[in-house]
């Protein structure tokens, strides 16, 4: 780390010293996914490998983002490095809108696309003939030769329009929190900030119990043909980045309870607040055309 503060000098931008931590996390991760195929792939070592590299991971970011929380704290961030942070906030929020992108376009093409070529129509009459004669290509479908058996689909209106609702209260609890800490609203910005980190969780829990009861009464499980597949593809990783961005909201209540944020200064909590935005939009768009439509 620098001996002098950058801060001092608007002119210069701040550059952190050698890091170790990208090195670590990189290797966490090869064995993190390592253990995830392996598991997947029924060997006896895959689970304990998952694990064991989630932990390591954790432990990583963990201390990784102590150092850079010390390098903001410590005044070493001045208007240049803010701009170039909320660059690198916009860039990540867009790779992740491609990432949901390109598997809303695999629903779209297996529903809109693919199911119709298979049932016959158009171009498709001839496969429909040869291949999967009498095949109807409704959906939800679990493919020719309905792999993984029949199953029963999740009810919009039961716990998926339950979730979505707790998704839109924290939407407004997150932006409460906000006005509260511009307004050097203390109570307001701690009280309105935990209410959002206990929507998520509570979302959370309802996902899990939503899974178990497809998983033990409705026979729809990821071995459910293209539905199945799509279905926990898409609620699966967006339960995935709803864990993510509870995590940060935890981080970011302990920072704000500890004082790090002024009113003038607090991109770590908008960067947060933009991201869980995010994952409330996309949420919306999951719920009408994967549980709706």
């Amino acid at each position: 780390m620098a001996h002098a503060k950058p801060e001092q000098d608007p002119d210069i931008y701040f550059v952190p010293h050698d890091s170790k931590w990208p090195v670590f996390a990189s290797v966490a991760l090869f064995v993190t996914m390592l253990g995830l195929a392996s598991w997947f792939n029924e060997a006896s070592w895959g689970r304990p490998m998952f694990f064991v590299g989630i932990a390591v991971l954790a432990l990583i970011l963990f201390k990784w983002f102590a150092d850079v929380i010390l390098e903001s704290v410590s005044g070493y961030y001045n208007r240049q490095v803010d701009v170039s942070f909320r660059m690198g906030m916009v860039w990540f929020i867009f790779s992740e809108i491609m990432f949901f992108a390109a598997f809303f376009g695999a629903l779209f093409y297996a529903r809109t696309l693919s199911l119709p070529w298979l049932g016959g129509e158009g171009s498709g009459a001839m496969t429909n003939a040869v291949l999967w004669d009498g095949y109807s290509a409704a959906w939800p479908s679990a493919g020719p030769g309905a792999v993984g058996g029949a199953f029963q689909t999740i009810p919009a209106w039961g716990l998926p329009l339950l979730n979505t609702l707790i998704l839109l209260a924290s939407g407004i609890t997150i932006t409460i929190a906000h006005h509260g800490l511009r307004a050097a609203h203390r109570t307001r910005l701690l009280v309105f900030l935990g209410a959002t980190i206990l929507l998520g969780s509570v979302f959370l829990f309802f996902q899990i119990e939503e899974y178990v009861h497809a998983y033990r009464d409705l026979n729809l499980t990821m071995g459910s043909g293209i539905y199945g597949s799509t279905f926990f593809m898409l609620t699966g990783f967006h339960g995935a980045h709803v864990t993510l961005g509870t995590i940060m909201l935890i981080v970011i209540w302990l920072r704000c309870y500890r004082g790090h944020f002024t009113r003038e200064h607090h991109f770590a909590f908008e960067a947060v607040a933009w991201y869980w935005h995010f994952v409330d939009v996309v949420w919306l768009i999951l719920f009408l055309f994967v549980y709706v439509v």
